[in-house]
């Protein structure tokens, strides 16, 4: 499992608080494939994974979009 960062605790807890459009709106601006790669892994740890399609959803989008190589947020 990876290691949950700081970012990936924040949202969890926009998660758990039930603010799904707010953690979606957090996912979309990730720092990091890390950063979402912990997201995903803390998710299936908690059982949330698949209680929110769009959420689950939003993760994998977000993930392939910044894996490409070209397409990269500057710090």
């Amino acid at each position: 499992m990876a290691r949950s960062t700081e970012w990936a605790t924040k949202v969890m807890g926009l998660v758990r608080g039930g603010n799904t459009p707010a953690a979606i709106a957090q996912i979309r601006v990730a720092p990091s494939v890390r950063d979402l790669q912990s997201l995903q892994a803390a998710l299936l740890a908690a059982n949330l994974a698949g209680r929110w399609r769009d959420l689950d959803t939003a993760v994998a989008d977000n993930l392939v979009a910044l894996s490409a190589p070209r397409l990269h947020r500057s710090p």
